[in-house]
């Protein structure tokens, strides 16, 4: 993979290159849990120096691990106390010859992280496969949109196993040894957060109990401690959630011939989306969301039902409407006189032979969002600020461009001699990354929405905009620029 600011070149699956790109920013009022003028930074000095550390990061999955290391790697916080703290055992991963049910769509943005902290070429040694098309289409009508760039060569993201992600930073961590201590097995139970004011009696940092007993301190302290964060709920962080009375389902196919294998196939169905993700030339993963009482029955179905439920899923034309169909081919054609660059060819999704039976999974669907990603001395990055449906796989890629963003932030701090727990730079990070996420999440939210129905009005509008979308190359070019960031 070539290299934006030190990212490499590389060879993901198949010999392809894997492409990658970088994220960006803003400003905000001041409010809130502020250290009374404090700003900078403050003297006061603990009577145990031994367990102070400038960051804490609590929570070791993948956007955590990512934060470890990269704070690890950045120049201006070299001699810095970072502390990694997960609650279980660390990863030791060889690359089974199964493939695993959870995988992640890793963007170029999430990439060139990944690039930065050296993990990228681990993963390219394990395993992931390049895709640089995707195809969206109703299964009420025959819209459709296309994704691509000019160049069909080039990837516009990768799916990558969660395990195989987690490897690779796990070997990162081990390489920045000296700078980033990881304890696991170590769960907080209790924060104690610092006054707004300091007496001479106070504490400056935050005091984290473990569920040992340990007593430890931090200047910062950040969340990456998932959708139900202790972190968040112990700051008094409000969130804005709700369940979307779905669940995703999840399993590993293998197609019925193998194929180059790079396109990402997604369908709208009334009850849900579903999508196929490329591993290999042969095998795909599948996530289907739906209903709770659907997603249930489709997992007690034996597996060759299941496997002729999803092929149906795919190519079923059974909720079509004769008006809606006359109406979008009318306009379709209106659409190709009027911008004939516009229009891609359809291509067939391929066909499923078999499932992998132990591979087959659900859990729910909901969003969630907190209201401030940031108090005095703590910073909610990943899950822990936002959880969003995966229909557009973008859940990763915004913990990972929290990392990217708060890293750059605190790099700033600690060149300019500024506390890492100060609210100025904090507040820039929030701001930058909420204005990037709420766009980001509420786009998912209404199409979730508008797609969840077959009244014909809602079908009507929807197909007319999606072909209205495809028909204009620079709109999908700017969609695309921002889901890759």
């Amino acid at each position: 993979m070539y290299s934006l600011t030190g990212v490499r070149l590389g060879v993901c699956g198949g010999g392809r290159r894997c492409v990658a790109v970088p994220c960006f920013r803003g400003v905000r009022t001041l409010r809130g849990f502020s250290s009374s003028g404090n700003e900078e930074g403050t003297t006061a000095a603990s009577s145990n120096t031994d367990n102070v550390y400038d960051v804490i990061v609590s929570g070791g999955g993948m956007v955590g691990t990512a934060m470890a290391c990269s704070l690890g790697f950045d120049p201006n916080l070299q001699g810095k106390k970072i502390l990694l703290l997960e609650a279980g055992n660390k990863k030791e991963f060889e690359v089974p010859e199964s493939y695993s049910t959870r995988v992640s769509s890793i963007n170029p943005g999430s990439a060139t992280l990944l690039s930065g902290i050296g993990a990228w070429d681990h993963i390219l040694n394990m395993r992931c496969k390049p895709f640089n098309r995707m195809q969206v289409w109703d299964a009420c009508s025959d819209a459709m949109i296309t994704f691509d760039k000019e160049n069909l060569e080039d990837e516009m993201g990768y799916v990558v196993e969660n395990d195989v992600v987690m490897a690779a930073l796990t070997k990162q961590l081990d390489a920045v040894s000296d700078q980033v201590k990881v304890q696991y097995r170590s769960r907080a139970v209790r924060y104690t957060w610092p006054l707004p004011y300091q007496t001479a009696e106070s504490n400056p940092w935050v005091q984290v109990e473990l569920a040992s007993g340990q007593q430890l301190q931090t200047k910062l302290l950040i969340g990456a401690d998932g959708p139900n964060s202790t972190v968040r709920k112990a700051a008094g962080m409000q969130t804005v959630q709700w369940n979307y009375e779905q669940s995703a389902v999840v399993a590993v196919l293998h197609l019925s011939e193998p194929t180059e294998n790079n396109v990402a196939w997604q369908r709208f169905l009334p009850t849900g989306p579903i999508a196929l993700l490329p591993l290999s030339d042969s095998a795909s993963s599948l996530v289907w969301s739906t209903t709770h009482q659907h997603a249930t029955d489709l997992l007690a179905l034996d597996d060759e039902s299941f496997v002729d439920a999803i092929n149906s899923a795919f190519w079923s034309n059974e909720n079509h409407s004769e008006l809606i169909h006359t109406a979008g081919t009318v306009f379709r054609s209106a659409l190709s006189l009027l911008m004939p660059s516009g229009t891609s060819p359809r291509q067939l999704p391929p066909s499923v032979s078999r499932v992998d039976p132990k591979s087959k999974a659900m859990f729910p669907l909901g969003l969630g969002h907190a209201s401030e990603y940031i108090r005095h001395r703590v910073a909610l990055i990943g899950d822990a600020a936002h959880r969003v449906h995966p229909l557009a796989g973008q859940g990763v890629n915004l913990g990972f461009g929290d990392v990217a963003c708060l890293t750059r932030h605190l790099s700033h701090a600690a060149f300019d001699g500024r506390d890492l727990g100060a609210t100025r730079h904090l507040l820039e990070y929030e701001t930058e990354r909420q204005r990037h996420n709420l766009p980001m999440m509420a786009a998912i939210d209404i199409l979730k929405r508008l797609y969840s129905t077959k009244m014909a009005p809602f079908v009507l509008l929807r197909t007319l905009g999606l072909q209205a979308t495809s028909a204009v190359p620079p709109l999908k070019e700017q969609i695309m620029a921002f889901a890759s960031k």
